[in-house]
């Protein structure tokens, strides 16, 4: 990206940030009268406060000058969410699914990675408890014993570092109390759903040593029927989470929590797609109806994770806080994917990985009377090996491929703000950030298999590549922040995001493996946050532009035979520009009312693609719809000695979405709203509870995630959303 564009980008920026700044400004003397303190006796209804830590303290969501969305365990259970795909409407501008790999799909800002491979680092990082997890698989994360889920969006280079460019995921679990608390509900629903979640926490020594106790098991069939099988569905799901956390307080001042978390996948089959076209002629297209699959390579799709982390917290004094967080975390995942969508097995992958990574955070914080500050130092280490290769024997094509990676990273950051004034806040931030990769790949052509390769399997050796790189970069952010009155908060800052380079997992030669470049990006943000009427509405407004250059694309092609290849390449540069506005209401006690709008305007400014031609005018953004919205509402009606019942809808739409890099529009998805409902009755106390959901009522049919191997196979692929589901849940707490 030129210099020009990024000046544009900030002189625009600029002039939409003061516009939002003069306009609350002349709003302020109105705006300081319409908070007030509640008088002797009397409670004001208001919409409840947000603590989050997006910038690594604890802080009022209305004080934090960034664009982040926090949604607490009680909305997370209005929205009926069970994994964090369910977040996907409730944040403007956030694409969240799962994909074809049981990986993490996450785009915020039109900025994210569809690949599920692992030499391809996320665009967006997700944290558990302060731990980044390092691959796209394990982090479609089941709720369960969540506080709250915050997103952060746009470059998080400062605090947060490794691969957060387009933004953060944030899952912090329940805390731990001293006081005996337990929560269990049970649900079924259609699909033959079957989900249980229970927890139980307390003091085991007075309040000096504290434990708690989670678990989620969850069991569906598939969405789709499987024709090839007499109907056998396809995609189900077989789940079986847990998490256990002990915390030491041997004063008032430290703090040490040990986390353990776990899951196992074990599904009876893979997802399938539907054929968005007809493939090699023989079979038709099934998008008439998308649930009716064809599959005979998808028979495994096992996934495990397990977590431990040590975190200490001293406070050294009441204005300096040190801490340490120390993680190690594994992850296996044994897949047959079916990416011909045919009873025949003419392409397949299949796809066993084994990662590992270890990483240790030291922290420290400063809180005086004008002056805050956070510094720290981050190490990564991961380690992958990946044994994987294509599965096509009904016309000779069956390979084995290994890829051995080990990717290392050091930062040291720190960030600052001082107040100019008792309003004004002035904010710097740096971070550098080095990283080092290692690659080793063999590819070989296995004649005559008829069975999937095992490991250590030797035949026609097509590569064999050994390779190493490394990057650095300094990520500087600075902004202003200035309260117009106690409730009104307006602020605008410049940020810098890094992605590093890597190797191409799928590289045929020592050529095609040569390194690709960092991936960067420039943000610049303006914004407001108010809270207005006695706190009965909460209105926050973002503007951003973003200028991205050597975005990483994977993209399906052919090569000079006209037979299958993946790129994994830097396409060029992408000016992404929006706007973002987020209002929660609380007229009356009864009534709380959502919104939220997100509005995108991005296009590449420069796509290289094969050939080394320009293509930017024939390419739109991945998972980039220019508009997504969502309006909800919930009214609690008073049942006295019986209790409440809240009845609660929202709907949420998206318009035109481009799920894959070659922009198809055989696969793009038009506009589609979705609509959800539940009705909710919870006892006098609070105890028990029943209700009953469901999603997606109007049982529309929409494309998440897709392929288009149109260049050499010659058809596409479609991945669908869930379709219509009702669940009925019995709870209780204590």
């Amino acid at each position: 990206m030129s210099q020009h564009s990024t000046a544009r980008g900030a002189r625009a920026l600029l002039r939409t940030g003061s516009g939002l700044v003069l306009a609350a400004a002349l709003a302020a003397p109105v705006l300081a009268q319409e908070t007030r303190a509640p008088a002797d006796g009397e409670s004001i209804v208001g919409v409840e406060e947000v603590v989050v830590t997006a910038r690594r303290r604890s802080e009022r969501l209305q004080d934090v000058p960034v664009a982040v969305t926090a949604v607490g365990g009680d909305a997370l259970d209005a929205m009926q969410a069970s994994d964090i795909g369910d977040l996907q409407s409730a944040v403007p501008n956030l694409t969240l699914h799962v994909g074809d790999a049981s990986n993490a799909v996450v785009y915020i800002r039109g900025v994210g990675q569809v690949d599920s491979l692992a030499f391809a680092d996320p665009g967006v990082g997700v944290y558990v408890d302060d731990v980044y997890l390092g691959r796209a698989q394990g982090a479609f994360l089941s709720v369960y014993d969540v506080d709250r889920i915050e997103v952060l969006r746009g470059p998080q280079g400062t605090l947060y570092g490794r691969n957060t460019i387009g933004g953060a995921v944030k899952f912090v679990s329940s805390p731990l109390k001293p006081e005996l608390t337990a929560r269990a509900e049970a649900s079924v629903g259609d699909y033959d759903l079957v989900e249980f979640r229970g927890a139980i926490g307390g003091a085991l020594i007075g309040d000096t040593l504290l434990a708690k106790a989670a678990v989620s098991l969850s069991r569906r069939e598939g969405y789709s029927e499987n024709a090839y099988l007499n109907g056998l569905s396809d995609g189900d799901k077989d789940q079986v989470a847990g998490r256990l956390a002990f915390e030491y307080r041997p004063s008032a001042d430290f703090v040490m929590r040990l986390n353990l978390d776990a899951s196992r996948d074990r599904p009876r089959t893979s997802r399938t797609p539907a054929r968005a076209t007809s493939v090699f002629g023989a079979f038709p297209a099934t998008t008439s109806d998308p649930f009716k699959v064809d599959a005979d390579f998808n028979d495994r799709n096992d996934l495990d994770t397990r977590g431990v982390s040590l975190s200490a917290d001293w406070n050294v004094s009441d204005k300096v806080t040190l801490k340490s967080i120390t993680a190690y975390r594994t992850m296996d995942y044994d897949a047959h994917l079916d990416l011909d969508a045919t009873p025949l097995p003419f392409f397949g992958v299949y796809d066993d990985e084994e990662q590992s990574q270890f990483s240790q955070e030291f922290q420290a914080a400063y809180a005086g009377e004008r002056l805050n500050l956070v510094g720290g130092l981050f190490y990564f280490d991961e380690k992958d090996t990946t044994f994987s290769g294509l599965f096509g024997p009904a016309i000779s094509l069956v390979t084995a491929e290994l890829n051995v990676q080990h990717n290392k990273s050091w930062a040291a950051y720190g960030q600052g703000t001082y107040k100019l004034t008792d309003r004004l806040g002035l904010t710097a931030g740096l971070r550098y950030t080095y990283e080092e990769k290692s690659f080793r790949r063999t590819q070989d052509l296995i004649p005559g298999a008829t069975s999937v390769p095992q490991r250590g399997a030797v035949g026609v050796r097509l590569a064999s590549i050994d390779t190493s790189g490394d990057w650095s970069s300094l990520s500087p952010k600075f902004g202003l922040d200035y309260k117009i009155s106690d409730d009104v908060l307006a602020y605008v800052s410049a940020s810098r995001g890094f992605k590093s380079g890597g190797f191409d997992g799928r590289a045929a030669s020592a050529a095609a493996a040569a390194p690709y470049d960092p991936e960067t990006a420039w943000s610049y943000e303006v914004g407001l946050k108010s809270t207005l009427f006695d706190r009965r509405l909460v209105a926050n407004v973002a503007a951003f532009w973003n200028d991205y250059t050597d975005l990483q694309l994977s993209s399906f092609t052919a090569n000079a035979t006209g037979g299958f290849q993946a790129l994994f390449t830097n396409a060029g540069a992408a000016t992404i520009r929006g706007i973002e506005v987020e209002l929660t209401a609380r007229p009356v006690e009864p009534l709380t009312i959502n919104a939220s709008l997100g509005y995108l305007d991005g296009q590449y400014d420069e796509y290289i693609g094969p050939g080394g031609v320009d293509i930017s005018d024939k390419r739109k953004l991945v998972n980039a719809p220019e508009w997504s919205g969502r309006l909800g509402g919930s009214y609690a009606f008073d049942l006295g000695d019986y209790g409440t019942l809240t009845l609660g809808a929202d709907a949420s739409y998206r318009s035109k979405t481009y799920p894959t890099v070659s922009s198809s529009e055989v696969v793009a998805q038009k506009g589609y709203t979705l609509l959800d409902a539940y009705a909710r009755w919870e006892e006098a106390q609070g105890r028990y509870y029943a209700e009953l959901g469901g999603k997606n009522l109007t049982d529309e049919r929409y494309v998440e995630h897709a392929f288009d191997l149109s260049d050499s196979l010659g058809y596409q692929l479609a991945y669908y959303g869930a379709p219509r589901t009702v669940r009925f849940t019995l709870g209780l707490r204590y």
